[in-house]
């Protein structure tokens, strides 16, 4: 959607664009851009299912080590 504003018979330039801000304002263009400027695109079945996988084993692994007493602790410092 453009938008086109042109100039009048006697009219200065702030003027004009004193008129191009509003109607770009009233449009809601720039509301839109700014809405999806950093929307997240939502991620697909199969990495979720992916993902979901990778966590699972990680879980086992860990619990393994953690049943076999290799695991390393780390102490947080204060």
């Amino acid at each position: 959607m453009a938008l086109e504003v042109k100039k009048q018979e006697r009219e200065n330039t702030q003027s004009l664009i004193r008129r191009f801000t509003k109607k770009v304002q009233q449009s809601g263009v720039l509301r839109r851009a700014r809405t999806g400027r950093f929307r997240k695109r939502s991620k697909s079945y199969q990495i979720k299912q992916r993902a979901a996988l990778r966590r699972i084993k990680k879980k086992e692994e860990y619990k393994k080590l953690k049943k076999l007493g290799l695991l390393k602790i780390k102490r947080r410092r204060r």
